[in-house]
């Protein structure tokens, strides 16, 4: 199966959070094929706002290591956007009860502190992925225009996920916002949304091997009136 003979259904299916890559880049011709695909993202008045950064080779190397160092050392986050306010209740069950399979996955029981420090630190590792995209908007946008840029990040998840290239999308990549637009070239006039970390799944890696599921359909969709 390839990126045209994937259907959406199985592309929506099939994705999921990818945390272990091969040291094996996407080639060139590959990610102007994904990114040109996920160009056809819809967005309010066809404004197409999202800006976004591919960072390979060695400017991924400097970066990884300076996010690394950074969250080592404790520096505090700094994001463009407040992080969102705590899950309380049923939202609460579901985040635990997807690091409860993460964690499961990697044999990493709740009580063992450094093996859970050491999962967090993947995060900013890259999971060792190849390549990082960080996706932003203009500071003034607000919340109509994040919904745009939200339906972009998805389109070019499928777009990956169509074309054999695992991803991982991370919250994580807009804790040091001033570093990325540093090292990349970024204008101060750019606020970073996510990063998202991608390339070729090792399918060795412990954590890949965690499959977590979706709530009955009833629990999020109503029909109302019709027949």
């Amino acid at each position: 199966m390839n990126a045209d003979s994937m259907t959406l259904s199985h592309a929506l299916t099939e994705r999921r959070s990818v945390r272990g890559f091969l040291d094996k880049p996407v080639s060139h011709s590959e990610l102007e094929a994904i990114f040109s695909l996920a160009q056809h993202a819809p967005s309010n008045c066809n404004i197409q706002p999202w800006q976004v950064w591919v960072a390979s080779g060695e400017t991924r190397n400097v970066l990884r290591e300076r996010l690394v160092d950074k969250v080592s050392r404790g520096i505090p986050f700094a994001p463009d956007y407040e992080s969102l306010p705590r899950f309380q209740g049923l939202y609460r069950e579901r985040q635990v009860d997807c690091a409860m399979a993460l964690y499961g996955s990697m044999g990493i029981a709740r009580e063992d502190r450094e093996g859970r420090r050491r999962a967090e630190l993947r995060n900013f590792e890259l999971f060792d992925a190849p390549h990082v995209a960080f996706i932003g908007m203009e500071r003034d946008f607000g919340v109509t225009v994040a919904l745009d840029v939200g339906m972009y990040v998805q389109s070019l998840l499928l777009a990956m996920t169509a074309h054999g290239v695992g991803a991982c999308a991370q919250g994580s990549m807009r804790y040091y916002p001033d570093d990325v637009r540093e090292l990349l070239g970024i204008p101060d006039s750019t606020a970073i949304v996510l990063g998202i970390s991608f390339g070729y799944e090792n399918v060795d890696v412990a954590a890949n091997r965690t499959r977590v599921g979706r709530v009955p359909l009833g629990d999020s969709v109503r029909f109302c009136g019709g027949t």
